[in-house]
């Protein structure tokens, strides 16, 4: 199956400006057009209902929303406005989220929550009004929408790392997101994740797409480039590199960048990121290095690679690059 390319914008955008990114990226081949959902950041649904006005054919979703900050029937209603605002062309993304703590959020029982939360969604925006006798997102019978419903059931992605949610993926879910990874060898462990719940459900071992999305930065100067991916991944190393089973990294490295990025040293932090540890995490580099990473990728059997904020050393022209540089090196039929 053909390989999608994606692009992931932040929500800190000026009006206007995600209208104008959209239509470059679609016009230049892009598939699916996704807003983060980022702790601090704007709602995403206002720049996606933006970007649907703009574009035709590209799907657009928010990756992630989470069912903490934003009850389900909330999330359905925003569903429904960005799916009717785009014809149809809306995904339904969710995840426990990150960083919620800032807030005082708890987050308990993630998996029940994602697992409720998908149900509660698909029941009302299905019109079914027999209700959910769930335990943190009840409906009671009768219960029904007062505007239109989508025609169709959402495409539901679910974002995680670990094994216990990507196999509810198995389960309830069409796509499964690895967020902060360019790792090839990521595919192959959610995949085999994923299965676990698909086997279980009696769907398909395959049922699952696997999306892997990053910190993105290219340009003509690779160097600068790279350097500014340094500095951008060392925001979140910390986060997401303990989660990956494959890497083995440097003893000490996450204290370090973790220590310089709390004294407000990012650049610091980023310089003490190894090259191969860099391309684990982000695409980074000239069009052609850049290229190459997502190749590795749709080889390993990636349904989608997500080319994530800030794709350049500014917005516009990084996504003209992997429009007009990038994806024509891409060979987006898998390696058998």
């Amino acid at each position: 199956m053909r390989t999608e390319i994606g692009l992931g914008l932040q929500s800190d955008k000026a009006p206007g400006d995600y209208a104008r990114l959209a239509a470059a990226a679609e016009e230049h081949g892009v598939d699916v057009l996704s807003v983060f959902g980022d702790l601090l950041y704007q709602p995403p649904v206002v720049p996606l209902l933006e970007m649907a006005r703009a574009t035709s054919r590209v799907r657009l979703g928010a990756a992630c929303w989470n069912p903490y900050t934003t009850h389900p029937y909330e999330l359905a209603g925003q569903f429904a406005a960005l799916d009717r605002a785009s014809s149809g062309r809306a995904y339904l993304g969710l995840a426990r989220g990150t960083w919620l703590g800032a807030l005082g959020v708890a987050q308990p029982r993630p998996v029940a929550h994602l697992r409720e939360a998908v149900a509660l969604v698909c029941a009302l925006l299905a019109g079914d009004t027999g209700g959910l006798d769930g335990e943190l997102y009840p409906l009671a019978p009768g219960t029904a929408l007062r505007y239109p419903l989508p025609e169709q059931p959402p495409r539901v992605l679910l974002g995680t790392w670990g094994p216990t949610t990507a196999a509810l993926a198995g389960e309830v879910a069409d796509e499964l997101k690895v967020g902060g990874s360019a790792n090839p060898a990521m595919v192959a462990v959610m995949q085999e994740w994923t299965a676990v719940g698909a086997r279980r459900a009696g769907r398909p071992e395959d049922a699952v797409g696997i999306v892997v999305g990053a910190v993105t930065v290219v340009d003509e100067d690779g160097d600068a480039a790279r350097a500014r991916a340094r500095t951008e991944v060392a925001m979140y190393l910390a986060v997401v590199a303990g989660l990956d089973p494959t890497v083995t990294l440097p003893e000490g490295l996450l204290d370090e960048v973790a220590a310089r990025v709390a004294a407000g040293d990012d650049a610091g932090a980023g310089r003490a990121v190894p090259d191969d540890v860099l391309d684990l995490f982000a695409f980074s580099g000239t069009p052609e290095q850049v290229a190459a990473q997502a190749q590795l990728l749709v080889d390993a059997g990636a349904a989608r690679v997500e080319f994530g904020t800030p794709h350049g050393l500014t917005d516009a022209r990084g996504v003209e690059l992997i429009g007009t540089r990038v994806l024509p090196l891409i060979d987006r039929e898998p390696t058998p």
